[in-house]
């Protein structure tokens, strides 16, 4: 199996997150990728099941059973791909140019998946009597909710999902997201929600007559841009993460230029540290904008809870894999990043997690999207090595 074949497969098949926006029908979801997923391991021969999360949206996952090996090895990578408004290739036609693979999600993350799978496929074929078990599991919904590895990781933490043969917890977890081969050991976590300011309509002929709550919300980012500003030093920096941070991404309010407008609304991403507690930050937000501002506001629930990776509890999983990356493309490092993961709920659930792929972050989401097709060659020999040698402590496996 080639697996810069099986990536530019995986990249023509639309998976488009909607991201909460009205500007995909189900063709653009996973759902058509999900099921080629689901064909390629019933061609495997392997265990898999298709675990609808939301409507026509799955989790596909499949297992290699190496009884009687004690070690269960869960890699994980989301389906899901951002939107492609503003690109500037089509998105969806792969293309090989000087080494390169272009096309939305060759980097984020379908470079990482088509490694792993044709890592899973070799393990599969010709399983070394040291190989650990191997579950795979292709998540979905991870550019906008997480829903998919908030589902995945009740297999085994929920006692009503006792029933699945993920019943038990894995040992350790890699998630594909683009590394540049380096093994990210913790991550920060987001924290996202609405702030609401609410006025009096009236026609615009007479704004006095209104309260115009686009002009509180003028107050409101004012003071979030200074809180912004403060934030490195209210917060200890973490460190492999950095500092904490804050973002006003969205706005919206207003029904008509003709009309005073009754409501307007921001979307903020507040990214959390490891050793934070997420729950904190909306109360020390409010709290902070309530000492300085003299407008009323509402604070929405949070649709992204802020869960972060830490590094206390993954390191000597993390170093056997650091080991079989040196073996196959030089010196790495073991790092942290200011982006957010899969990693950070497979950990919540009890698992030591890390992450780590082909491709460089600075490619992900871009007009461009591309990765190196070396990267992705190299992974995957990483990724079955890994496995290969999991189920005994201690051994190393060249190919």
């Amino acid at each position: 199996m080639d697996v810069i074949e099986l990536l530019q497969e995986l990249v023509a098949i639309p998976s488009v997150n909607p991201m909460g926006q009205d500007q995909a029908g189900l063709e653009f979801l996973e759902t058509r990728l999900s099921h080629r997923l689901a064909a390629f391991f019933k061609n495997l021969g392997v265990e898999h099941e298709l675990v609808e999360v939301l409507p026509g949206r799955f989790n596909v996952i499949a297992r290699l059973a190496r009884r009687p090996s004690p070690v269960t090895i869960l890699l994980d990578a989301h389906q899901d791909t951002v939107p492609v408004a503003g690109m500037t290739i089509p998105p969806f036609e792969p293309r090989l140019a000087e080494g390169r693979l272009y096309g939305r999600g060759a980097c984020d993350v379908k470079g990482g998946m088509a490694a792993m799978l044709a890592a899973f496929a070799r393990l599969a074929e010709t399983p070394p009597a040291t190989a650990a078990n191997v579950v795979m599991s292709c998540t979905c919904d991870e550019e906008s909710g997480a829903s998919g590895v908030r589902d995945l990781v009740r297999l085994w933490s929920d006692p009503n999902r006792s029933g699945s043969w993920l019943g038990a917890p894995p040992d350790f977890a890699i998630v594909a997201e683009p590394t540049d081969l380096h093994v990210v050991v913790a991550h920060r976590g987001a924290v996202r929600w609405k702030l609401q300011t609410t006025g009096r309509a009236c026609h615009s002929s007479r704004p006095q007559d209104g309260v115009n709550a686009i002009y509180k919300m003028a107050h409101v980012l004012e003071c979030l841009e200074r809180y912004a500003q403060e934030l490195p030093r209210l917060v200890a920096t973490h460190p492999l993460c950095g500092a904490a941070t804050i973002s006003v991404g969205r706005i919206a309010g207003g029904a008509g230029v003709n009309t005073v407008p009754d409501e307007c609304q921001i979307e903020i991403d507040r990214r959390v540290l490891p050793g934070e507690d997420p729950r904190q930050v909306i109360p020390q937000v409010r709290e902070y904008l309530s000492q300085r501002l003299d407008v009323d506001f509402e604070m929405l629930p949070p649709w992204l809870d802020g869960a972060t990776l830490s590094d206390a509890h993954n390191g000597p999983w993390a170093n056997r894999l650091l080991d079989a990356v040196q073996q196959v493309a030089g010196p790495r490092q073991k790092i942290g990043v200011p982006y957010g993961t899969n990693a950070s709920r497979i950990s919540a659930a009890g698992v030591p997690a890390v992450v780590f792929g082909p491709g460089s972050i600075a490619q992900a989401h871009t007009a461009d999207e591309w990765i190196s097709t070396a990267e992705v060659r190299q992974a995957s020999e990483i990724y079955y090595r890994f496995c290969a040698a999991a189920g005994q402590p201690g051994v190393t496996v060249d190919t």
